[in-house]
């Protein structure tokens, strides 16, 4: 499994090397179930109700209602539509992370699987909502956005601070609540720069998510201006979860994804108008740096602090 985790997902799989095992397998295991809901929800060369009705059975597999035989076959489908060798290794190999699901811990698997049913929500609206050839569906307003962002990544948040407050008495000194609070936030954070990122990507596959009714009002520029704005606020929130807890490789592991996402945000408001029209990603030089300025700073509240903010600075 973790050399698929590995192929999926290069920045995520540094966070998930990081964890102490009892978090490593669940969070592995909840990683690569929601990634392979997504890809069958993103496989644009299949009909969009052919793509609904194998998400779905997928879910029902994940919730341990159907075995996983019912849909062996749509999944050999999907996976031949695969052009990134890294995605169809994933589907290919999904019958091992369904059988590692239902060896796990019976607390962690009920956690996964209402993990994996909000995601599949959040998937299912956005299957239906693009499914109309040739035209371009925009999310109508900011509450709209609010809830996809929760529904494919702020839940993580929540999940994430379960995961650690059962597995680890003392998690955080912040209250399990206050905790869960932030988490979402953060994952809404780090959401909203994907949305951000790849604006003219999925304007040309027919979708957009910044919403219409702020497009109709304002220029599109103001608009990607604003929601940048959020998304930092955002992930900002994910330092303020990650100096409350109280384990070093958790707070390190659970910090880089708000670094790099910091370090995103600053390429983005530096391509400005190009953005729409180039792939912005932190370059792997980048992300090592990172990685290792995180291992002094993780130490210090002030320090990650400190970093966050440097990393939000315009690129030299």
């Amino acid at each position: 499994m973790n050399a698929i985790l590995k192929s999926v997902s290069r920045s995520f799989y540094l966070t998930i090397r990081f964890l102490p095992r009892p978090l490593r397998e669940p969070v592995s295991l909840a990683y690569l179930l929601a990634r392979a809901t997504d890809t069958i929800a993103d496989t644009a060369s299949i009909p969009p109700d052919t793509r609904l009705t194998t998400l779905l059975a997928l879910t029902r597999v994940i919730d341990g209602e159907l075995d996983f035989s019912a849909i062996a076959e749509p999944l050999h489908d999907f996976a031949a539509q695969q052009t990134a060798p890294h995605e169809r290794r994933l589907i290919e190999n999904l019958r091992i992370c369904i059988e590692s699901l239902a060896r796990i811990n019976p607390a962690d698997r009920t956690d996964i699987r209402a993990l994996l049913q909000t995601i599949v929500r959040g998937q299912e609206l956005d299957v239906r909502r693009c499914g109309i050839p040739n035209s371009v569906v925009s999310l109508q307003s900011a509450a709209e956005l609010d809830e996809y962002t929760y529904l494919v990544a702020g839940c993580v948040g929540d999940f994430w601070t379960r995961l650690g407050f059962r597995n680890f008495s003392n998690f955080a000194n912040r209250a399990p609540n206050k905790m869960s609070a932030l988490g979402v936030e953060y994952g809404k954070g780090l959401q909203l720069i994907n949305v951000l990122r790849d604006t003219g990507a999925d304007l040309r596959a027919g979708r957009s998510y910044l919403p219409a009714e702020e497009l109709a009002a304002s220029p599109a520029v103001e608009v990607f201006s604003r929601w940048l704005e959020k998304a930092e606020r955002q992930v900002a929130s994910g330092i303020d979860y990650c100096v409350a807890l109280t384990n070093w490789r958790i707070r390190f592991a659970t910090v880089l994804p708000a670094l790099i996402g910091a370090r995103t945000l600053a390429l983005l408001r530096e391509a400005g108008v190009e953005a729409a029209d180039r792939k912005i990603k932190v370059p792997r030089k980048q992300v090592r740096r990172i990685l290792l300025a995180a291992v002094l700073a993780t130490a210090s509240p002030l320090a990650l602090h400190a970093l966050f903010q440097r990393l939000l600075a315009p690129p030299r």
